[in-house]
């Protein structure tokens, strides 16, 4: 009866406070939902807006850079200097493709200012280098090109319609100017417009109509069409007050405190303003942020009654989790008054029987002060001991952890240093190539397949232009990775001292005097008889007038093949600043049409692979040459890439791989 009496009476206290305490906590609760749903309204406007800002800031700022790289390329601005030039059309439309694959509708279009012809590619056609159309002047379609030519800002970007094209886009209209800052010409890119609403503009969320405005306040892109105006990025003098946003509100008053804030969002990009307004009839938040880099309005128009502010659908589930809880709540007090009060005395009880049998095993309360309570403390003293002490190895462990982690960030900041280091020194080293030089004077008559086994490598390949002819050469200094490239550096100079001093005509001679000069610099010095400093060295020398090859090798030899048979000029046994000096001899050898020329170094045929790991090999590097030589240059390439790729499968790269190939027909 005492026990029910004391369990009783404590769960009765409980309900009686619980209800005295959820009433007015409902009431109170109901109040400030509706005081703070004006709140989060401001708040789910402004995160809705920064999301969508961020959903197009980087696509769009992508695209734009992308169109402003073509625009600004010489080679775009060399052929719309002289349009007739075939050789810079076809350089133009080279480089145009390449630009083409990486946009994101995989289009571009130019317009030469001067004839007024209008080119534009895409992956609806094949590509062509003929100009679609012919713009004029008084054709309102053509409206924006010399709209676009009266504004004095570098880039415009415009939505709007080409009947010629049958397609409607987002158009990236950049600039191209020549060294007196004339404009010569417009490119750039385009988005298809309902792609692009699709991507970027279009929403689910009840309520929300995104929106992107321009400086004047044009509407750019809007789920509703009817409500974008096409042409006023390039065209904004004949806008008038109906085709903006701010012809959409409900009185001039909004309009004007609408325009004060965008002009104040102007000073602090990346912030958001809000205005209560009156749209399409019915109140709603207007939400806008500015993005400086596209001159653009990110608007959301939120109205609060439709969107999901606060969503009521959980005032029911709440009503029924705070009924649970309170019914949770009385029995857990109860399980309280069990373990605290009632349990205790139980056990107390338990306790003593125990003690009096013998056993000492047995929990009992701590609380006491008696001699149960006082065995009890004793138990609860030792328990705090093993817990100081547990925390004090806690805590060691925790410091050591901490250390460790210092270390582990300082060996990966290490690591990022020169990871840094080695991809400059990549850059480097790929600035001393000849890839511009080659592709001007040889085009596509010559392909390079230049592979280091690390970021870095000791190989690269040379070439020198003149008059009467030009020299080939490819070069494997000793060594791989960052001492690789080092030995390049030097190697490079030495061979351009050797040029100068011997001519390019003479690869014996320059192979010579590239031995001496590396011998000179190195001398005696310890470094030079521990270290590896030697290098491989093949040259060709194209006399193009004679239609002669003059070849000298240092272990690199020359190989030529017209797709029936494969030969070679073998090269000098010993390599440049070998243990001992080698003997160079210039070989010639008729420079016949139809025959491909190849100088490789030995990383290919090195390369291990198949089934048994063995290098790639003379007899296989032979039979591939033979395979392959009819096919066009850039194709032999990447038919060689694939065929080691195959041969090695899984087995890593041995050592850095460089074969130039070139043809005169």
């Amino acid at each position: 009866m005492a026990a029910f009496g004391l369990r009783g009476k404590s769960l009765l206290a409980l309900a009686l406070v619980c209800l005295l305490a959820i009433i007015p906590a409902a009431l109170v609760g109901w109040l400030v939902l509706q005081g703070i749903h004006q709140h989060f309204g401001d708040a789910y406007a402004r995160n809705a807006t920064l999301l969508q800002r961020e959903r197009i800031y980087a696509p769009i700022s992508r695209e734009l850079a992308l169109s402003l790289r073509f625009a600004n390329s010489e080679v775009t601005r060399q052929w719309l200097l002289d349009e007739s030039s075939a050789d810079k059309r076809a350089l133009f439309f080279r480089e145009a493709e390449g630009y083409r694959q990486d946009f994101r509708d995989h289009a571009y279009f130019l317009v030469n200012a001067e004839s007024f012809n209008y080119y534009f590619n895409s992956d609806a056609e094949p590509v062509n280098d003929q100009p679609r159309y012919q713009l004029r002047e008084g054709n309102p379609d053509d409206r924006w090109f010399f709209s676009s030519l009266s504004n004095p800002q570098p880039f415009n970007i415009n939505v709007d319609a080409n009947p010629q094209l049958q397609t409607t886009k987002v158009w990236f209209n950049i600039f191209v100017q020549d060294r007196q800052q004339r404009v010569i010409g417009l490119a750039g890119s385009g988005l298809d417009l309902s792609g692009f609403i699709r991507d970027f503009i279009s929403s689910a969320e009840p309520g929300v109509s995104p929106m992107i405005v321009s400086a004047d306040g044009a509407i750019q892109a809007h789920q509703d069409n009817n409500l974008i105006a096409l042409n006023s990025g390039a065209d904004s003098a004949s806008l008038t007050e109906s085709d903006t946003l701010f012809g959409l509100l409900g009185s001039s008053a909004e309009r004007d405190q609408l325009r004060q804030q965008l002009l104040a969002l102007r000073d602090t990009p990346g912030s958001v303003t809000s205005l209560p307004v009156q749209l399409d009839g019915r109140d709603q938040l207007l939400a806008a942020s500015y993005i400086p880099e596209l001159d653009w309005y990110v608007v959301n128009a939120i109205d609060l009654r439709a969107a999901r502010v606060i969503d009521s659908s959980w005032l029911l589930p709440i009503l029924g989790i705070l009924l649970l809880l309170m019914l949770a709540l009385i029995l857990l007090f109860a399980l309280t008054i069990e373990r605290l009060l009632l349990r205790p005395l139980q056990q107390l009880k338990q306790g003593a029987l125990a003690l009096a049998a013998g056993r000492y095993d047995v929990r009992l309360p701590s609380s006491r002060k008696d001699e149960i309570g006082e065995l009890s403390q004793a138990f609860g003293s030792m328990a705090g001991r093993i817990r100081e002490h547990t925390e004090q190895l806690e805590q060691r462990v925790h410091e050591r952890t901490h250390e460790l982690e210092q270390a582990n960030r300082e060996m990966a900041a290490a690591h990022k240093k020169i990871g840094d280091s080695i991809d400059y020194a990549s850059l480097i080293q790929r600035s001393i190539l000849p890839d511009r030089d080659l592709l001007r004077h040889l085009g596509e008559h010559h392909a390079v397949l230049w592979k280091p086994r690390d970021v870095v490598g000791g190989d690269f390949y040379i070439f020198r232009n003149q008059d009467q002819g030009c020299l080939l050469g490819v070069v494997d200094c000793a060594g791989h990775g960052v001492p690789g490239a080092l030995m390049t550096m030097l190697a490079h100079a030495t061979l351009d001292q050797a040029i100068s001093d011997c001519g390019a005509e003479d690869p014996a001679a320059i192979l010579a005097r590239s031995d001496d000069i590396i011998r000179h610099m190195l001398g005696d010095s310890p470094e030079a008889r521990v270290l590896a400093t030697n290098m491989d060295v093949g040259l060709v020398w194209v006399d193009r007038a004679a239609r002669q090859l003059v070849f000298a090798g240092a272990k690199i030899a020359l190989y030529y093949s017209d797709g029936q048979q494969v030969e070679c000029l073998p090269a000098g046994k010993r390599p440049i600043a070998g243990k001992r000096p080698g003997q160079y001899q210039n070989q010639q050898l008729a420079l016949e049409p139809q025959h491909t020329y190849y100088l490789c170094t030995d990383g290919f045929l090195d390369q291990a692979g198949g089934e048994q790991g063995y290098g790639f090999g003379n007899n296989r590097f032979a039979q591939m040459l033979r395979t392959h030589a009819s096919l066009p240059l850039a194709e032999q390439s990447a038919a060689f890439a694939a065929t080691l790729a195959d041969y090695q499968g899984d087995y890593p790269q041995r050592d850095d791989i460089t074969m130039l190939c070139f043809r005169y027909d």
